[in-house]
């Protein structure tokens, strides 16, 4: 783990910490995304190839696991979408709790920007895939397909051509992100649940309880080595989730209740020079040990067996593409989130003392809304829970996502790259030193410069 240089306290200390945090993250997705792009083509060339019986059959094997007396039969695919796919959702349960505690949403004036623009980029989506779908049986329960923004992809494609954007239009995708992706987990947990066990349910509320409280003190129970509680307190998680797996209630939501137990500031209990040494909260930690983990094995595993489709011959697959269900994910993805986000920020502005972040032109704005169109994990989850793997509308809604968050992706970068030109050119004119003084020309006289 790289030790973190020690920022003084002051003025703009928080601000200063918060886009350091915000350039790692950036730097971090960007490799993530790249990954599950990858991942995702090889399901799409595997599932059209010789090798689609073995893929499929790989997908839909059945692996059993046991803890004590309980055990399990689950397939691959299911293990990837319930198991694997956790730790992508702890991840965005500390990021929504760091948000809530120490970024963007902390403030409520701050944070009603994001949030606002987040819900239209909700419900404008969801209007628009049940207004292409209706009379077509089955489709309505897909509705949340579309709502989802993928942190991993959205911030990989801003990284990539966003470099000189203002911090505040990064700071703002990623609290639109979290945000979409609280809303997004809400939804699972709520609609997409049938029946609820509630005997393994108070396994859960314990397991929770012992790692919240061994979180909360890790600087007490592990003074020697702070790092090291993630090796206590990950088989604790595990326990959780499985107990969370029993309840019926989707298990990737186990990650983000673990998640939000974490302590995301330094403790205050810590030694001084431990403090001075580590200078990491346990969520800090934690990231550091999971995101690898997250991205570079979880998410591409996910994707590789959820994004694999037979796209059958050419007449069958522009049958497919047109289909309503795949037509109202590419509209709702494109086109929805862009009106939605776009509008949902138009109105809030129009509150007294409310306005967009200090830097952002609604030009950058309405790219940052078309990103926020980049679905594919959360969405390929929730297609997966609306219509079940090999499902025709499954396939359409994969179809859907992909070419829909495809879509999104390519008309964003389109959009900031010329902005990111425009900022790289002033931000030359503003630091040009034509006279080699040390002073950029633009504070000095006209008469003065040479």
């Amino acid at each position: 783990m790289a030790k973190m240089t020690a920022v003084p306290r002051g003025v703009g200390r928080e601000r200063y910490l918060e886009s350091l945090w915000i350039e790692r993250i950036l730097r971090q997705e960007t490799i993530g995304g790249a990954i599950i792009l990858a991942a995702a083509a090889l399901a799409l060339i595997a599932a059209n190839s010789p090798l689609a019986d073995a893929y499929f059959g790989l997908r839909d094997a059945y692996v059993s696991f046991s803890i004590g007396e309980w055990g399990a039969k689950i397939s691959v695919g299911h293990l990837t979408a319930d198991g694997f796919l956790a730790i992508f959702f702890f991840l965005v349960g500390l990021e929504l709790k760091r948000e809530f505690v120490a970024g963007e949403l902390r403030n409520p004036r701050q944070a009603l920007v994001p949030v606002v623009a987040a819900i239209g980029g909700v419900i404008v989506p969801a209007l628009v895939y049940l207004w292409f779908t209706q009379g077509v049986p089955e489709a309505g329960r897909g509705w949340a397909i579309p709502i989802a923004t993928d942190i991993a992809f959205a911030l990989a494609v801003l990284a990539v051509v966003g470099t000189s954007l203002p911090l505040a239009l990064r700071t703002f995708l990623l609290t639109l992100a979290v945000v979409d992706d609280l809303i997004g987990i809400t939804i699972i947990a709520v609609f997409y649940t049938d029946d609820i066990n509630w005997v393994p349910m108070v396994g859960v509320v314990l397991g929770l309880a012992v790692f919240g409280f061994l979180a909360q003190r890790y600087s007490l129970f592990f003074k020697m080595r702070p790092g090291a509680a993630w090796v206590v307190l990950f088989p604790i998680g595990i326990v959780v989730w499985s107990f969370m797996y029993q309840t019926g209630v989707h298990a990737t939501i186990a990650g983000v209740l673990l998640a939000l137990t974490v302590p995301v500031k330094p403790s205050a209990n810590d030694p001084g020079e431990l403090a001075e040494e580590h200078g990491e909260s346990l969520a800090e930690i934690f990231e550091h040990r999971f995101r690898p983990l997250s991205a570079g094995i979880a998410v591409p595993l996910f994707a590789f067996f959820a994004a694999g489709v037979s796209l059958g011959a050419a007449d069958q697959f522009l049958d497919l593409l047109l289909d309503d269900v795949t037509l109202g994910i590419i509209f709702a993805l494109i086109v929805g989130k862009t009106v939605g986000v776009t509008l949902g920020t138009a109105l809030v502005v129009l509150l007294p003392g409310v306005k967009l972040p200090q830097g952002v032109a609604w030009v950058d704005l309405v790219g940052v809304a078309l990103l926020a169109g980049i679905g594919f994990t959360v969405s390929l989850l929730i297609g997966e829970l609306s219509f079940g793997p090999g499902t025709l509308l499954g396939d359409e809604a994969k179809i859907g996502i992909l070419f829909g968050s495809l879509g999104a992706a390519l008309l964003a970068a389109l959009l900031l790259g010329a902005r990111n030109r425009r900022y790289q050119a002033q931000l030359a004119a503003e630091t040009r030193d034509a006279n080699r003084d040390g002073i950029p020309d633009v504070f000095q006289k006209p008469e003065t410069q040479s």
